[in-house]
């Protein structure tokens, strides 16, 4: 899997050995959830930089019925889901301390999750 490089990174994060081990294990879909990678995580972590300025959210999942992005809010230490494209300071929509708090969550979406 194509995830940012410590070069692209934001100085003094790196990711968190429970997200390594889910993309090693070839978790990286659950619908409606799908892991960021390649030219398409590149991109939104150039968009969220550019319309969130303020924050510093390192993006790695989004949801695909809807414009929500998983991210690594580095100020709070936590996960977030922000609802991309929605004016600055209207973003936040969910908060969990840490991405196996999101991944069960992912998980929930996942069970109830119907196209």
């Amino acid at each position: 899997m194509d995830v940012l490089s410590a070069a692209e990174l934001p100085g003094g994060f790196a990711y968190p050995k429970g997200f390594l081990r889910a993309v090693e294990s070839g978790l990286v879909g659950l619908e409606p959830w799908w892991l960021l990678e390649g030219e398409n995580l590149r991109v939104r972590a150039v968009g969220i930089r550019e319309r969130f300025p303020e924050r510093r959210l390192v993006p790695f999942a989004r949801r695909e019925d809807n414009d929500d992005v998983a991210c690594w809010d580095l100020a709070g230490g936590v996960v977030c889901v922000i609802h991309d494209f929605a004016a600055p300071g209207w973003e936040n929509r969910r908060e969990f301390a840490d991405f196996y708090a999101w991944l069960r969550a992912a998980l929930e979406d996942f069970m109830e999750f119907e196209q």
